[in-house]
Protein backbone atom coordinates (compact mmCIF):
# COMPACT_ATOMS: atom_id res chain seq x y z
CA UNK A 1 0.00 0.00 0.00
CA UNK A 2 1.60 3.35 -1.14
CA UNK A 3 1.73 6.65 1.04
CA UNK A 4 -1.48 7.88 -0.47
CA UNK A 5 -3.59 5.44 0.32
CA UNK A 6 -2.27 4.82 4.08
CA UNK A 7 -2.78 9.08 4.11
CA UNK A 8 -6.90 8.51 2.35
CA UNK A 9 -7.12 5.29 5.34
CA UNK A 10 -5.85 7.99 7.86
CA UNK A 11 -8.46 10.20 6.94
CA UNK A 12 -11.76 8.53 7.18
CA UNK A 13 -10.26 7.18 10.29
CA UNK A 14 -9.88 10.84 12.11
CA UNK A 15 -13.44 11.42 10.27
CA UNK A 16 -14.33 7.96 12.11
CA UNK A 17 -13.22 9.22 15.26
CA UNK A 18 -15.08 12.16 14.98
CA UNK A 19 -18.03 10.81 14.72
CA UNK A 20 -17.26 8.75 17.80
CA UNK A 21 -16.46 11.27 19.72
CA UNK A 22 -19.58 12.75 18.80
CA UNK A 23 -21.83 9.94 19.55
CA UNK A 24 -20.19 9.25 22.99
CA UNK A 25 -19.77 12.77 24.19
CA UNK A 26 -23.09 13.58 22.81
CA UNK A 27 -25.09 10.58 24.67
CA UNK A 28 -23.37 11.55 28.24
CA UNK A 29 -24.64 15.38 27.53
CA UNK A 30 -27.96 14.46 26.06
CA UNK A 31 -28.23 11.87 29.49
CA UNK A 32 -27.55 13.92 32.07
CA UNK A 33 -28.68 17.49 30.60
CA UNK A 34 -31.23 16.53 28.04
CA UNK A 35 -30.16 19.57 25.85
CA UNK A 36 -29.06 18.06 22.52
CA UNK A 37 -32.99 17.48 21.82
CA UNK A 38 -31.84 14.27 19.78
CA UNK A 39 -32.36 10.63 20.53
CA UNK A 40 -29.29 8.97 19.01
CA UNK A 41 -26.50 12.05 18.61
CA UNK A 42 -25.50 13.40 16.57
CA UNK A 43 -28.05 12.38 13.72
CA UNK A 44 -31.82 13.32 14.52
CA UNK A 45 -33.12 10.06 15.09
CA UNK A 46 -33.52 6.76 17.56
CA UNK A 47 -32.08 3.34 17.53
CA UNK A 48 -34.24 0.77 15.81
CA UNK A 49 -32.68 -2.01 14.16
CA UNK A 50 -34.98 -3.40 11.34
CA UNK A 51 -35.28 -4.43 7.62
CA UNK A 52 -37.98 -3.81 5.08
CA UNK A 53 -39.18 -4.03 1.54
CA UNK A 54 -36.72 -1.60 0.68
CA UNK A 55 -34.01 -3.95 2.00
CA UNK A 56 -33.01 -6.46 -1.09
CA UNK A 57 -33.76 -3.68 -3.81
CA UNK A 58 -31.11 -1.14 -1.68
CA UNK A 59 -28.90 -4.13 -1.60
CA UNK A 60 -28.92 -5.18 -5.07
CA UNK A 61 -28.61 -1.38 -6.51
CA UNK A 62 -25.43 -0.80 -4.40
CA UNK A 63 -24.03 -4.31 -5.18
CA UNK A 64 -24.62 -3.26 -9.10
CA UNK A 65 -23.02 0.39 -8.71
CA UNK A 66 -19.97 -1.33 -6.97
CA UNK A 67 -19.24 -3.77 -9.12
CA UNK A 68 -20.24 -2.21 -12.59
CA UNK A 69 -20.25 2.04 -11.61
CA UNK A 70 -16.89 2.28 -12.94
CA UNK A 71 -16.62 0.71 -15.34
CA UNK A 72 -20.42 2.17 -16.81
CA UNK A 73 -19.21 5.93 -15.85
CA UNK A 74 -15.93 4.97 -18.01
CA UNK A 75 -17.39 4.09 -21.09
CA UNK A 76 -21.52 5.02 -21.66
CA UNK A 77 -21.99 7.94 -24.13
CA UNK A 78 -22.54 11.25 -22.04
CA UNK A 79 -26.40 11.51 -22.63
CA UNK A 80 -26.36 7.51 -21.38
CA UNK A 81 -24.68 8.11 -18.48
CA UNK A 82 -26.73 11.30 -17.31
CA UNK A 83 -29.37 8.85 -17.84
CA UNK A 84 -28.29 6.01 -16.02
CA UNK A 85 -27.43 8.29 -12.93
CA UNK A 86 -30.46 9.69 -12.94
CA UNK A 87 -32.36 6.56 -12.72
CA UNK A 88 -29.75 4.85 -10.46
CA UNK A 89 -30.10 7.59 -8.07
CA UNK A 90 -33.57 7.79 -7.84
CA UNK A 91 -34.03 4.01 -7.07
CA UNK A 92 -31.15 3.77 -4.64
CA UNK A 93 -33.10 6.92 -2.58
CA UNK A 94 -36.29 4.84 -2.96
CA UNK A 95 -35.08 1.64 -1.80
CA UNK A 96 -33.48 3.02 1.18
CA UNK A 97 -36.64 5.10 2.34
CA UNK A 98 -38.52 1.84 1.63
CA UNK A 99 -36.39 0.30 3.92
CA UNK A 100 -38.36 2.42 6.40
CA UNK A 101 -41.86 0.98 4.58
CA UNK A 102 -44.13 2.95 2.00
CA UNK A 103 -45.79 4.97 4.94
CA UNK A 104 -43.53 5.29 7.56
CA UNK A 105 -40.37 5.36 4.75
CA UNK A 106 -42.25 8.14 2.50
CA UNK A 107 -46.36 8.66 2.49
CA UNK A 108 -45.91 10.59 6.18
CA UNK A 109 -42.64 11.58 6.53
CA UNK A 110 -43.87 15.24 5.10
CA UNK A 111 -47.40 14.92 6.91
CA UNK A 112 -46.15 15.43 10.49
CA UNK A 113 -46.87 18.26 13.15
CA UNK A 114 -43.42 19.62 11.53
CA UNK A 115 -44.17 19.95 8.23
CA UNK A 116 -45.71 21.62 5.21
CA UNK A 117 -48.72 19.45 4.85
CA UNK A 118 -49.74 20.17 8.00
CA UNK A 119 -51.15 24.28 6.29
CA UNK A 120 -52.81 22.42 3.78
CA UNK A 121 -54.90 19.32 5.27
CA UNK A 122 -57.59 19.30 7.07
CA UNK A 123 -57.70 23.16 6.37
CA UNK A 124 -55.67 24.59 3.61
CA UNK A 125 -54.41 27.78 5.19
CA UNK A 126 -52.93 28.65 1.48
CA UNK A 127 -56.39 28.67 -0.16
CA UNK A 128 -55.86 32.30 -0.92
CA UNK A 129 -52.44 32.19 -1.55
CA UNK A 130 -51.79 36.32 -1.88
CA UNK A 131 -53.79 36.38 1.52
CA UNK A 132 -51.56 33.78 3.00
CA UNK A 133 -48.13 35.86 1.86
CA UNK A 134 -49.37 39.04 3.04
CA UNK A 135 -50.19 37.47 6.47
CA UNK A 136 -47.05 35.10 6.88
CA UNK A 137 -44.79 36.84 9.14
CA UNK A 138 -47.54 37.16 11.49
CA UNK A 139 -47.40 33.64 12.44
CA UNK A 140 -43.63 32.90 12.08
CA UNK A 141 -43.22 33.27 16.43
CA UNK A 142 -43.89 30.43 18.53
CA UNK A 143 -46.43 32.45 20.35
CA UNK A 144 -48.07 34.15 17.67
CA UNK A 145 -51.77 33.32 16.68
CA UNK A 146 -52.30 29.94 14.96
CA UNK A 147 -48.24 29.97 14.33
CA UNK A 148 -46.79 27.70 11.64
CA UNK A 149 -45.67 24.59 12.00
CA UNK A 150 -41.76 24.56 12.80
CA UNK A 151 -40.57 23.71 8.67
CA UNK A 152 -43.09 26.50 7.00
CA UNK A 153 -42.11 28.97 9.93
CA UNK A 154 -38.22 27.91 9.30
CA UNK A 155 -38.04 28.89 5.80
CA UNK A 156 -39.48 31.30 3.11
CA UNK A 157 -43.07 30.55 1.69
CA UNK A 158 -41.99 28.92 -1.62
CA UNK A 159 -40.84 25.73 0.32
CA UNK A 160 -44.57 25.94 1.41
CA UNK A 161 -46.22 26.77 -1.75
CA UNK A 162 -44.52 23.56 -3.73
CA UNK A 163 -46.71 21.84 -1.90
CA UNK A 164 -49.65 24.11 -2.20
CA UNK A 165 -49.58 24.05 -6.19
CA UNK A 166 -48.85 20.01 -6.19
CA UNK A 167 -52.18 19.58 -4.16
CA UNK A 168 -54.04 21.87 -6.43
CA UNK A 169 -52.93 20.21 -9.52
CA UNK A 170 -54.30 16.86 -8.23
CA UNK A 171 -51.16 15.53 -6.54
CA UNK A 172 -51.70 16.26 -2.76
CA UNK A 173 -51.22 14.13 -0.02
CA UNK A 174 -48.32 12.80 1.26
CA UNK A 175 -47.58 10.28 -0.70
CA UNK A 176 -47.46 12.60 -3.79
CA UNK A 177 -45.19 14.99 -1.78
CA UNK A 178 -42.60 12.11 -0.92
CA UNK A 179 -42.44 10.84 -4.11
CA UNK A 180 -42.07 14.42 -5.72
CA UNK A 181 -39.18 15.12 -3.55
CA UNK A 182 -37.83 11.98 -4.35
CA UNK A 183 -37.56 12.29 -7.87
CA UNK A 184 -36.58 15.97 -8.33
CA UNK A 185 -33.84 15.08 -5.48
CA UNK A 186 -32.48 12.67 -7.49
CA UNK A 187 -31.36 14.85 -10.35
CA UNK A 188 -28.96 16.85 -8.23
CA UNK A 189 -26.33 14.23 -8.82
CA UNK A 190 -26.92 14.73 -12.71
CA UNK A 191 -26.87 18.60 -12.16
CA UNK A 192 -23.14 18.16 -10.45
CA UNK A 193 -22.08 16.12 -13.31
CA UNK A 194 -22.85 18.26 -15.34
CA UNK A 195 -21.05 21.74 -13.59
CA UNK A 196 -18.20 19.26 -13.20
CA UNK A 197 -17.91 18.58 -16.39
CA UNK A 198 -18.28 22.40 -17.76
CA UNK A 199 -15.93 23.14 -15.26
CA UNK A 200 -13.17 20.56 -14.99
CA UNK A 201 -13.75 18.18 -17.37
CA UNK A 202 -15.69 15.14 -18.68
CA UNK A 203 -12.78 12.75 -17.26
CA UNK A 204 -13.04 14.36 -13.80
CA UNK A 205 -17.37 14.35 -14.43
CA UNK A 206 -17.06 10.25 -15.08
CA UNK A 207 -15.11 9.60 -12.39
CA UNK A 208 -17.27 11.17 -9.93
CA UNK A 209 -20.77 9.90 -11.21
CA UNK A 210 -20.73 6.08 -9.00
CA UNK A 211 -19.89 8.27 -6.00
CA UNK A 212 -23.13 10.93 -6.38
CA UNK A 213 -24.97 8.19 -7.45
CA UNK A 214 -24.28 5.19 -4.14
CA UNK A 215 -24.27 9.00 -1.58
CA UNK A 216 -25.05 8.10 1.66
CA UNK A 217 -26.69 11.24 1.63
CA UNK A 218 -29.89 9.53 0.05
CA UNK A 219 -30.44 8.12 3.52
CA UNK A 220 -31.90 11.37 4.10
CA UNK A 221 -33.01 12.84 0.74
CA UNK A 222 -35.77 10.49 0.55
CA UNK A 223 -38.07 11.46 2.21
CA UNK A 224 -36.94 15.25 2.78
CA UNK A 225 -37.55 18.25 1.58
CA UNK A 226 -34.28 19.87 1.64
CA UNK A 227 -33.66 16.65 -1.39
CA UNK A 228 -36.13 18.97 -3.32
CA UNK A 229 -34.33 22.17 -1.73
CA UNK A 230 -30.86 20.41 -3.14
CA UNK A 231 -32.02 19.68 -6.87
CA UNK A 232 -33.17 23.21 -7.46
CA UNK A 233 -29.90 25.24 -6.33
CA UNK A 234 -27.72 22.54 -7.89
CA UNK A 235 -29.55 23.14 -11.42
CA UNK A 236 -29.08 26.67 -10.65
CA UNK A 237 -25.22 26.01 -10.43
CA UNK A 238 -24.96 23.67 -13.39
CA UNK A 239 -27.07 26.20 -15.90
CA UNK A 240 -24.55 28.66 -14.51
CA UNK A 241 -21.71 26.57 -15.17
CA UNK A 242 -22.80 26.59 -19.05
CA UNK A 243 -23.10 29.62 -19.09
CA UNK A 244 -19.88 31.04 -18.07
CA UNK A 245 -18.21 28.28 -20.00
CA UNK A 246 -20.29 29.44 -23.40
CA UNK A 247 -22.86 26.88 -23.48
CA UNK A 248 -26.13 29.49 -24.51
CA UNK A 249 -25.04 32.03 -22.37
CA UNK A 250 -28.51 33.71 -22.46
CA UNK A 251 -30.40 30.75 -22.09
CA UNK A 252 -28.93 29.14 -19.69
CA UNK A 253 -27.82 32.39 -17.76
CA UNK A 254 -31.67 32.84 -17.34
CA UNK A 255 -32.45 29.82 -16.31
CA UNK A 256 -29.91 30.45 -13.63
CA UNK A 257 -30.71 33.21 -12.58
CA UNK A 258 -34.42 32.21 -12.13
CA UNK A 259 -33.44 29.09 -10.13
CA UNK A 260 -31.10 30.97 -8.25
CA UNK A 261 -33.89 33.37 -6.56
CA UNK A 262 -36.43 29.95 -6.31
CA UNK A 263 -33.49 28.98 -4.27
CA UNK A 264 -33.75 31.94 -1.74
CA UNK A 265 -37.32 31.55 -1.40
CA UNK A 266 -37.02 28.08 -0.29
CA UNK A 267 -34.37 27.90 2.46
CA UNK A 268 -32.87 30.98 3.94
CA UNK A 269 -29.71 29.76 4.54
CA UNK A 270 -29.13 28.56 0.68
CA UNK A 271 -28.50 32.40 0.54
CA UNK A 272 -24.38 31.00 0.98
CA UNK A 273 -24.82 28.93 -2.70
CA UNK A 274 -23.67 32.71 -3.47
CA UNK A 275 -20.05 31.58 -2.28
CA UNK A 276 -20.77 28.52 -4.52
CA UNK A 277 -21.81 30.53 -7.28
CA UNK A 278 -18.65 32.84 -6.90
CA UNK A 279 -16.29 29.62 -7.47
CA UNK A 280 -17.68 28.73 -10.86
CA UNK A 281 -17.66 32.53 -11.71
CA UNK A 282 -14.04 32.57 -11.65
CA UNK A 283 -13.71 29.29 -13.11
CA UNK A 284 -15.37 29.78 -16.61
CA UNK A 285 -13.96 31.15 -19.48
CA UNK A 286 -16.40 33.59 -19.70
CA UNK A 287 -17.83 35.11 -16.88
CA UNK A 288 -18.96 38.34 -18.22
CA UNK A 289 -21.51 37.58 -21.26
CA UNK A 290 -24.03 35.47 -19.32
CA UNK A 291 -24.39 37.46 -15.96
CA UNK A 292 -26.99 40.05 -17.39
CA UNK A 293 -28.77 37.63 -17.83
CA UNK A 294 -28.18 35.76 -14.74
CA UNK A 295 -29.00 39.32 -12.84
CA UNK A 296 -32.41 39.41 -14.87
CA UNK A 297 -33.41 35.70 -13.89
CA UNK A 298 -32.35 36.15 -9.99
CA UNK A 299 -34.91 39.02 -9.48
CA UNK A 300 -38.15 37.81 -10.93
CA UNK A 301 -38.90 35.25 -8.16
CA UNK A 302 -38.13 37.90 -5.69
CA UNK A 303 -39.93 40.33 -7.26
CA UNK A 304 -42.87 38.27 -7.50
CA UNK A 305 -42.91 37.51 -3.80
CA UNK A 306 -42.02 41.34 -3.10
CA UNK A 307 -44.94 41.91 -4.78
CA UNK A 308 -47.68 39.43 -3.52
CA UNK A 309 -46.83 41.23 -0.10
CA UNK A 310 -44.06 38.74 1.82
CA UNK A 311 -41.00 40.59 2.98
CA UNK A 312 -38.18 38.41 2.85
CA UNK A 313 -35.52 40.30 5.42
CA UNK A 314 -38.72 40.65 7.88
CA UNK A 315 -39.22 37.48 8.00
CA UNK A 316 -35.88 36.26 8.29
CA UNK A 317 -35.26 38.09 11.68
CA UNK A 318 -38.48 36.67 12.83
CA UNK A 319 -37.25 33.13 12.40
CA UNK A 320 -33.70 34.03 14.27
CA UNK A 321 -36.45 34.96 17.41
CA UNK A 322 -38.07 31.88 16.28
CA UNK A 323 -34.99 29.74 16.11
CA UNK A 324 -34.26 30.77 19.87
CA UNK A 325 -37.67 30.17 20.84
CA UNK A 326 -37.65 26.81 20.37
CA UNK A 327 -34.80 23.93 20.23
CA UNK A 328 -32.37 26.29 18.76
CA UNK A 329 -32.18 28.08 21.91
CA UNK A 330 -31.41 24.93 24.22
CA UNK A 331 -29.10 23.38 22.02
CA UNK A 332 -25.35 24.05 23.20
CA UNK A 333 -23.27 25.92 20.11
CA UNK A 334 -20.27 24.47 22.03
CA UNK A 335 -20.93 20.87 20.99
CA UNK A 336 -23.12 21.45 17.83
CA UNK A 337 -19.96 23.79 16.32
CA UNK A 338 -17.97 20.42 16.02
CA UNK A 339 -20.80 17.64 15.64
CA UNK A 340 -22.48 18.93 13.09
CA UNK A 341 -19.01 17.89 11.04
CA UNK A 342 -19.73 14.73 12.23
CA UNK A 343 -23.45 14.78 10.53
CA UNK A 344 -21.81 15.68 7.87
CA UNK A 345 -19.04 12.88 7.31
CA UNK A 346 -22.03 10.86 7.87
CA UNK A 347 -24.29 12.06 5.11
CA UNK A 348 -20.91 12.24 2.43
CA UNK A 349 -19.29 9.17 3.43
CA UNK A 350 -15.62 8.07 4.27
CA UNK A 351 -14.46 8.04 0.17
CA UNK A 352 -16.13 11.79 0.37
CA UNK A 353 -13.53 13.03 3.71
CA UNK A 354 -10.52 10.76 1.72
CA UNK A 355 -11.06 12.77 -1.79
CA UNK A 356 -11.24 16.15 0.15
CA UNK A 357 -7.39 15.09 1.75
CA UNK A 358 -6.92 14.57 -2.09
CA UNK A 359 -7.83 17.49 -2.98
CA UNK A 360 -6.26 19.20 -0.17
CA UNK A 361 -2.66 18.09 -0.85
CA UNK A 362 -3.49 18.53 -4.85
CA UNK A 363 -3.96 22.71 -3.85
CA UNK A 364 -0.47 22.52 -1.53
CA UNK A 365 1.35 21.05 -4.37
CA UNK A 366 0.31 23.60 -6.89
CA UNK A 367 0.61 26.52 -4.50
CA UNK A 368 4.76 25.14 -3.47
CA UNK A 369 5.48 24.80 -7.15
CA UNK A 370 4.49 28.69 -7.69
CA UNK A 371 1.50 28.44 -9.65
CA UNK A 372 -0.92 30.39 -7.23
CA UNK A 373 -1.79 32.59 -9.83
CA UNK A 374 -2.60 29.52 -12.36
CA UNK A 375 -3.52 26.84 -9.58
CA UNK A 376 -7.50 26.59 -10.90
CA UNK A 377 -5.43 25.58 -15.09
CA UNK A 378 -5.44 21.75 -14.14
CA UNK A 379 -8.58 19.72 -14.05
CA UNK A 380 -7.79 18.87 -10.40
CA UNK A 381 -7.20 22.16 -8.93
CA UNK A 382 -10.48 23.41 -10.62
CA UNK A 383 -12.23 20.74 -9.01
CA UNK A 384 -10.86 20.95 -5.52
CA UNK A 385 -11.57 24.82 -5.69
CA UNK A 386 -15.13 23.84 -6.59
CA UNK A 387 -15.53 21.71 -3.54
CA UNK A 388 -13.93 23.72 -1.18
CA UNK A 389 -16.21 27.03 -2.31
CA UNK A 390 -19.34 24.23 -1.40
CA UNK A 391 -16.97 23.46 2.13
CA UNK A 392 -16.75 27.10 2.97
CA UNK A 393 -20.07 27.47 2.48
CA UNK A 394 -21.12 24.67 5.01
CA UNK A 395 -18.70 26.07 7.65
CA UNK A 396 -20.07 29.72 7.71
CA UNK A 397 -23.63 28.38 7.69
CA UNK A 398 -21.63 26.18 11.11
CA UNK A 399 -20.11 29.14 12.42
CA UNK A 400 -23.57 31.20 12.24
CA UNK A 401 -25.16 29.35 15.08
CA UNK A 402 -28.50 28.89 12.95
CA UNK A 403 -27.72 25.46 12.05
CA UNK A 404 -27.35 23.49 15.37
CA UNK A 405 -28.68 19.33 14.83
CA UNK A 406 -30.56 18.26 11.98
CA UNK A 407 -27.70 19.00 9.97
CA UNK A 408 -27.78 15.43 8.41
CA UNK A 409 -30.95 17.11 6.24
CA UNK A 410 -30.20 21.08 6.36
CA UNK A 411 -26.70 20.61 4.67
CA UNK A 412 -28.11 18.08 1.88
CA UNK A 413 -27.73 20.80 -0.70
CA UNK A 414 -24.23 21.45 0.13
CA UNK A 415 -23.09 18.34 1.32
CA UNK A 416 -23.88 16.94 -2.48
CA UNK A 417 -20.88 19.39 -3.77
CA UNK A 418 -18.23 18.02 -1.46
CA UNK A 419 -19.03 14.14 -3.37
CA UNK A 420 -16.84 14.94 -6.53
CA UNK A 421 -13.81 15.07 -4.74
CA UNK A 422 -14.02 11.45 -5.25
CA UNK A 423 -13.37 11.99 -8.45
CA UNK A 424 -9.46 12.28 -7.30
CA UNK A 425 -9.69 8.68 -5.79
CA UNK A 426 -8.10 5.29 -6.92
CA UNK A 427 -9.52 2.41 -6.21
CA UNK A 428 -12.80 3.44 -6.43
CA UNK A 429 -14.85 0.08 -5.64
CA UNK A 430 -13.27 -0.40 -2.58
CA UNK A 431 -14.33 3.14 -2.11
CA UNK A 432 -17.64 2.27 -3.20
CA UNK A 433 -17.89 -0.40 -0.77
CA UNK A 434 -17.35 1.41 1.96
CA UNK A 435 -20.29 4.21 1.08
CA UNK A 436 -22.73 1.59 0.59
CA UNK A 437 -22.06 -0.14 3.69
CA UNK A 438 -22.15 2.81 5.59
CA UNK A 439 -25.74 3.92 4.01
CA UNK A 440 -26.81 0.98 4.47
CA UNK A 441 -26.12 0.25 8.05
CA UNK A 442 -27.27 3.71 8.79
CA UNK A 443 -30.45 3.11 7.38
CA UNK A 444 -31.26 -0.32 9.02
CA UNK A 445 -29.70 0.71 12.26
CA UNK A 446 -31.53 3.66 13.10
CA UNK A 447 -34.79 4.97 12.48
CA UNK A 448 -33.77 8.61 10.84
CA UNK A 449 -36.09 11.91 11.86
CA UNK A 450 -36.64 12.72 8.00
Amino acid sequence: MNRDHLRDLSAALAAALLVTTAAVLGTAIQNRYGTLRVSWPPLYGHWEPHVGPGTPAAIVVALAVVAYGPLLAARLPWRALLVTACGTATAWTFSLALVDGWQRGIALRLTTKYEYLQVIDPVNRFDDIPAALRDFTHHILIRSPDAWPAHVAGHPPGATLTFVLLDRVGLGGGAWAGVWCITVGATAAVAVLVTVRALCGEALARRAAPFLVLAPAAVWMGTSADGYFAAVAAWAVAFLALAVTGHRPRSTGLASGLLFGLTTYLSYGLTLFALIAGAVVLLGSRRLRPLPYVLAGLVVVPAAFTFAGFNWWEAYHLLVTRYYQGAGGVRPYGYWVWANLACTVLVVGPATVAGLRRAGAASVREGFRGRLRTAVDAPESRLAFLVFAALLALLTADLSGMSKAETERIWLPFALWLLPACAMLTRPRAWLTAQAALALLLNHLLLTGW
